[in-house]
């Protein structure tokens, strides 16, 4: 019988071989596997061969099987090197590579133990010393060094000292921060969770090395370096998980579709970079204090210098470059022995020195730094500009203590209790001050908003939302956000009975207390247990809908982000389209108003409920939601694209009228150029239209 298995083995290994000749991959690691993949194959194929020419083919079913398995993995190797692209990530191509190895190995061990079987029962005429030494080599093959080793290794040992994340580095060849950053970016477009965590290991490394420099010996402090590409931050950002990154390196990140935080792994719930003035204030002085000056490129990108570099430019991983004004620094210098190079100790100015500890602790707070012109968490919100340490210190009165004394731990216990005790007992103008002065304290100071919180401040700047004072209630409710930053504060807040005085100074506020007290509800909503109390009280939910609908443009912003955060639980869905917010949203769709990122964003959450959806089709959302397909942004196409899904699914009605509305063609276009997750969507979406037309047509004929 002729073994049909066996000759499919036979033609998929030809043709691997021939695309390994006729391909050229300058990768090392990949090449190096690949060749190890050929190496197995070569040995096991003249075997192949003799069992295909026999007079008598043997047909035998664990053969067969055997031969399919292996079969299925030359094709898979094959699909890989015909699909394999240096712009993909090197982790995952080295990872597959290996893997493919293995199963290559294990299946051929399997045929190899068949046919000596055979060949002891003479079924075949094979030589039995010829398959015991191919067996026997291929049994012995070890992969050496291999990445999954180092992988392992790497995972377990969390320690500064870890060798293995060094090779793995050198194995992939990571000679600078942008081949980070692409690396970063590729392995989270493959999801793999191990990968993932272990392109983090290698990030947080990079940070922590000691000897990665500028120039001429000056090591980079790790708090002042992009988590993401391990450069020296120029425009340090926040992003919704309250983490800092450099603009260009998250931008990158974002364009690219990822919607999930690098370091903490937490979904973004928006994409806004909010500017961190207090982190770009500290490198300004710190590069000031050690005489360093930013090399400017002549029409050129700044923020991206490690473009223009080559490997030669780079000290293990640092691409930014730098001039020294003066060579002033270099009699702190030591030559440090058997390095090559002399290492600076950098001296961080006393007036920073705790401004960086509170850096560093707002990272792990997952805090907010907000700016009059930027937005707080997810919102763009109307709380004050941040200026630098230098500005904010010399602008305050002579009678308080500045701001650095403040976050460098001197408060005075006795300053801190005339303050809440101002805000309890004093007249109306010392409570506005003391309001305003403790506002401006916890502007960008992550301690001093926990120690505001813990000296019993919460309760008496919530009495005050209810004066009739506009300042004060002003002063009060920004206060109130900034404190509701720090993850400490939040419970405490809430607890203190916060919800009905936000909900008061919603209705009966200025616009910029309406607009604060909307970024306080969100900045409160983070924690779940506050989204189902805010939630479950109608008259916060309904105070949002009514600015969302009336308020100022940033009133509308911080509205919309506020019933965002709550809209991920799901009772309160049904509540926000009970208030009507439906109506504004679809309003808001208009590309002109600037809000169409944001209302789509919140549809796509609302559109999970029956009532949300009958609204969004009563409303006419529809016909706009085909238009934000076509034209709309990455992330709006995105939303728009899973709002119309969940219509046609849940209703052939909506089904029909979103077909009506031309919505195909954009959808096409979607599913071919947009994020993964829209393209994703849009192919739902062609796919589910034509299994409707499919059944019509079924129908039809019977």
């Amino acid at each position: 019988m002729d073994p049909v298995p066996v000759r499919c083995l036979l033609n998929s290994i030809s043709r691997y071989l021939h695309l390994v000749a006729c391909h050229t991959i300058r990768y090392s690691p990949i090449q190096t596997r690949i060749g190890n993949v050929v190496h197995l194959l070569k040995l096991l194929k003249p075997f192949l061969v003799e069992v295909v020419d026999c007079k008598t083919p043997p047909d035998d079913g664990c053969l067969n099987s055997a031969c399919e398995d292996l079969d299925s993995v030359v094709n898979q190797a094959r699909e890989f090197l015909e699909d394999w692209s240096p712009k993909l990530s090197k982790l995952f191509g080295v990872f597959h590579c290996e893997l493919l190895l293995e199963k290559v190995q294990t299946c051929s061990l399997k045929i190899t133990g068949i046919l000596l079987q055979l060949s002891q029962s003479s079924a075949v005429t094979l030589s039995l010393q010829g398959v015991e030494r191919c067996m026997q080599e291929i049994e012995c093959f070890k992969q050496e060094n291999t990445l999954t080793e180092h992988m392992n290794n790497a995972l377990q040992n969390q320690t500064d000292d870890n060798d293995d994340l060094d090779s793995i580095i050198q194995m992939i060849g990571l000679v600078s921060n942008q081949d980070l950053l692409k690396e970063s970016i590729a392995v989270e477009k493959e999801q793999m969770d191990q990968l993932i965590d272990l392109v983090s290991c290698i990030r947080e490394h990079m940070l922590k090395t000691e000897f990665l420099e500028v120039a001429k010996g000056i090591s980079t402090p790790p708090y002042f370096r992009c988590p993401l590409s391990t450069e020296l931050m120029v425009d340090p950002v926040i992003v919704a998980s309250g983490q800092t990154f450099d603009r260009t390196s998250i931008k990158t990140w974002l364009d690219n579709g990822l919607a999930v935080c690098p370091r903490t792994r937490q979904v973004l719930t928006h994409q806004e970079l909010i500017p961190n003035y207090t982190v770009k204030a500290m490198i300004e002085s710190w590069l000031e204090a050690n005489n360093i000056t930013l090399a400017v490129n002549s029409g050129g990108d700044d923020s991206s210098v490690a473009n223009n570099m080559g490997s030669n430019d780079f000290n293990r991983t640092e691409s930014f470059r730098f001039s020294l004004r003066s060579s002033s620094f270099t009699s702190r210098s030591s030559v440090e022995a058997g390095n090559g190079f002399e290492k600076v100790k950098i001296n961080v100015p006393a007036s920073l020195s705790k401004e960086l500890e509170i850096f560093e602790l707002s990272s792990q707070e997952q805090s907010y730094t907000h700016s009059r012109s930027e937005s707080v968490c997810s919102v763009v919100s109307s709380v004050d500009y941040v200026p630098s340490v230098t500005s904010e210190t010399q602008s305050l009165p002579v009678n308080h203590q500045s701001y650095s004394e403040m976050s460098s731990g001197t408060m005075m216990t006795s300053h801190t209790i005339k303050l809440v005790e101002d805000l309890k007992n004093g007249s109306n103008k010392e409570k506005t001050d003391a309001a305003a002065e403790i506002r401006r304290l916890t502007i960008n100071s992550v301690e001093n908003r926990v120690h505001f919180g813990r000296c019993g401040a919460i309760t008496p700047l919530l009495s005050l939302l209810y004066s009739e004072e506009k300042l004060t209630q002003e002063q009060a409710v920004t206060a109130l956000l900034n404190l509701s930053l720090s993850e400490v504060n939040k419970g405490m807040i809430v607890e203190a009975g916060a919800i009905e005085p936000l909900v008061h100074v919603l209705k009966a506020g200025n616009d910029r207390a309406k607009e604060n007290s909307a970024a306080t509800l969100f900045s409160l909503s983070v924690v779940q247990v506050n989204r189902e109390r805010i939630g479950q009280c109608n008259a916060a939910i309904h105070a949002l809908v009514s600015l969302l609908g009336k308020g100022t443009l940033r009133g509308k912003k911080d509205a919309a982000s506020a019933l965002f955060n709550l809209s991920i639980t799901h009772e309160n869905k049904a509540r926000i389209v009970q208030a009507k917010a439906v109506k504004y949203l679809v309003e808001m769709l208009d590309p002109d108003l600037e809000m169409v990122d944001k209302a789509v964003a919140l549809l796509a959450n609302l559109s999970g409920v029956g009532e949300g959806r009958q609204e969004i089709v009563r409303e006419g959302g529809v016909p706009l939601l085909v238009e934000t397909v076509d034209s709309g942004s990455g992330r709006g196409k995105e939303n728009a694209a899973s709002v119309l899904l969940q219509l046609c699914l849940n209703s052939p009605k909506f089904c029909t009228l979103v077909l009506q509305e031309g919505a195909i063609p954009p959808l096409v276009a979607l599913s071919q150029s947009g994020t993964q997750r829209a393209k994703e969507k849009a192919q739902q979406l062609l796919s589910h239209f034509r299994n409707q037309r499919d059944a019509r047509m079924k129908k039809g004929r019977s």
